[in-house]
């Protein structure tokens, strides 16, 4: 990598762990309720008037039932405003009403935190559709996440109460967090992130589209739907181009800004994380095993892109980076942010589980493709989406220390509870269910003709944007190889499958491990328990990512960006 790539990446984490210290300490805040009277006062009357309070706690069962009703109803409520969208107001271009298979993917899409989209947002949806349905649901998916983590929390953080106290075995009230979530963390950062972003050129208005010539702009409510897309790790675009319209991302500096974003509430629930478990180290343990991680990712990618195009070296083009020209690899991307601001933005969206692209992945090279692919894979933990990263990157620290523990011969334990039987089933379905989503609807869009009639490349190039599409949709990303035409009943339909099981069917198991713990006593640390902030874990815990996240993908990963690479580059 160019001593500029190195620079940038410095500035992004330097300035990254300067935000989210803060932001983290108050996040930990609002998970426990540690707020000024003022705010109490004023969320006491929401829940009187949806019949709970603050001081109920819910059983996990309880708690995961309440969530999967709220966002059910969400799924009802987006997929109705789609359908309707001609007959309602604020749709000055004509909208017409949105199929139904789109609809249904859609509105599974937005509920989820995916955000995958199959159409282009300027000529579908109409500005109350972007607005009361998609943009609400950014909020609340990303409220639903955080929601999870605190509950997990809460199970490694509490003493067990007294067995007949209604307290014990409880993980929180889902009402109460979103609630508090919402008010209190997203909507005023979104609020100050959007008159950021209006500053920076991106537009925010009602008007109808403006006819320049023979060319129409789009206008739109935009900058209030791109400051929530970032920071709840959401990715749906205004414009099909997404962040790479200058409508949404017109400058350097609105560029390094939304990628910081992404990453600002995952970095600070780590430290929430360490303040509410009593150890601030054990935040910083979880913070380092991701940043190494990603760290990694963006030296892979860079250089992989600065390669440049083997077959366009015999046709004379020169892909040499110099003063005049970044050189390499420029298809699908913009010459305002080049290599180095596009590689870094691409391992950004795809660790966070966020999807906003300010390029196009299916032009990457091979391996410059498979790095975003790669990070997906690993389960959205690296930083990951909103509260689903840090969840899923504590289930990976549960498996590491059931085998630490399984190595020398102890029960293994996590911040005090053990991990037992029980806790190891648990787990094991949450970290199973993503890769059989991705390598079945794979398998079934391979062999369907209906999943090969959207391949635009055929053979290793569009095996691997099938496997990315799938990959996008169970890990709740929504970034794509555009090659693939996926605006199909076929792929609306098994796409809209895999966005929500693979969003729900690791949240109940979650939620189900968090109940658990929150029944178990806290142990007092021995001379015998794994210490699980130093050096030590956090490579245990890499490990532990990489090879039982990635290994299960090794075998597609050959079949499609290795087996590109090999023919662009035959010698190597």
């Amino acid at each position: 990598m160019s001593s500029s790539a190195w620079g940038l990446l410095a500035l992004f984490l330097v300035t990254l762990l300067l935000a989210a210290w803060p932001l983290g300490l108050w996040i930990a805040r609002i998970s426990t309720g540690r707020l000024p009277c003022w705010m109490l006062r004023t969320e006491s009357l929401l829940y009187r008037l949806a019949g709970t309070s603050a001081d109920q706690s819910m059983r996990w069962s309880h708690y995961a039932l309440a969530l999967l009703a709220f966002n059910a109803l969400g799924v009802l409520v987006v997929y109705a405003i789609q359908r309707l969208q001609a007959v309602l107001p604020l749709n000055p271009a004509g909208m017409a009403a949105v199929s139904p298979d789109s609809s249904f993917n859609t509105a599974l899409s937005f509920v989820a935190n995916t955000n995958w989209q199959g159409y282009a947002g300027e000529s579908t949806m109409s500005y109350l559709t972007q607005m009361t349905a998609l943009a609400v649901q950014n909020f609340f998916s990303a409220a639903t996440g955080i929601a999870v983590v605190f509950a997990l929390i809460r199970g490694f953080s509490s003493r067990k109460a007294n067995e007949s106290s209604p307290e014990a075995g409880t993980i929180g009230n889902f009402w109460v967090d979103i609630t508090r979530i919402t008010a209190w963390l997203l909507l005023p950062l979104s609020l100050a992130f959007a008159i950021f972003l209006v500053g920076q050129g991106v537009i925010q208005n009602f008007d109808a589209y403006q006819q320049v010539g023979s060319q129409t702009l789009p206008m739109g409510p935009v900058a209030s739907q791109e400051a929530i897309k970032m920071l709840g790790t959401n990715g749906g675009g205004f414009f099909n181009a997404n962040s790479a319209h200058p409508y949404e991302n017109p400058t350097a500096l609105s560029n390094f800004m939304q990628m910081l974003a992404i990453f600002l509430i995952p970095a600070a629930l780590c430290f929430s994380f360490g303040s509410e478990v009593g150890d601030k180290r054990q935040g910083w343990a979880i913070l380092a095993a991701m940043t190494l991680i990603f760290v990694v990712a963006v030296v892979a990618i860079i250089p992989a892109e600065q390669a440049g195009n083997p077959l366009l070296t015999p046709l004379g083009v020169d892909q040499t980076a110099s003063s005049l020209q970044p050189g390499g690899n420029m298809e699908g991307k913009e010459s305002r942010f080049g290599i180095n601001a596009t590689g870094l933005f691409a391992v950004i969206t795809t660790a966070a589980s966020c999807g906003a692209v300010n390029a196009m992945h299916d032009s990457f090279t091979p391996l410059g493709g498979m790095v975003p692919l790669v990070m997906m894979q690993l389960g959205e933990v690296v930083f990951g989406g909103t509260g689903t990263g840090l969840y899923g990157m504590l289930v990976f620290a549960i498996l590491a220390v059931f085998i630490a523990g399984l190595m020398i011969g102890r029960t293994p334990e996590y911040l005090g509870k053990k991990i037992e039987s029980h806790e190891m089933k648990l787990t094991s379905i949450a970290i199973l269910v993503t890769p059989i989503l991705v390598l079945a609807g794979t398998a079934v869009a391979v062999l369907a003709d209906a999943g090969r009639a959207g391949i635009a490349n055929p053979g290793a190039h569009g095996f691997s944007e099938i496997l990315y599409a799938f990959t996008s949709a169970a890990n709740n990303n929504g970034s794509a190889f555009a090659g693939l035409s996926a605006n199909t009943p076929f792929y609306n339909t098994l796409l809209g499958i895999a966005i929500w099981m693979g969003r729900f069917g690791v949240i109940v198991p979650v939620l189900a491990i968090a109940g658990a713990l929150a029944s178990k006593k806290r142990l007092p640390v021995t001379s015998g328990t794994l210490p699980t902030h130093g050096p030590l874990f956090v490579v245990l815990l890499i490990g532990t990512v990489l090879l039982v996240g990635l290994l299960n993908y090794v075998p597609a990963l050959a079949l499609g960006p290795v087996v590109e690479h090999l023919m662009l580059w035959p010698t190597q």
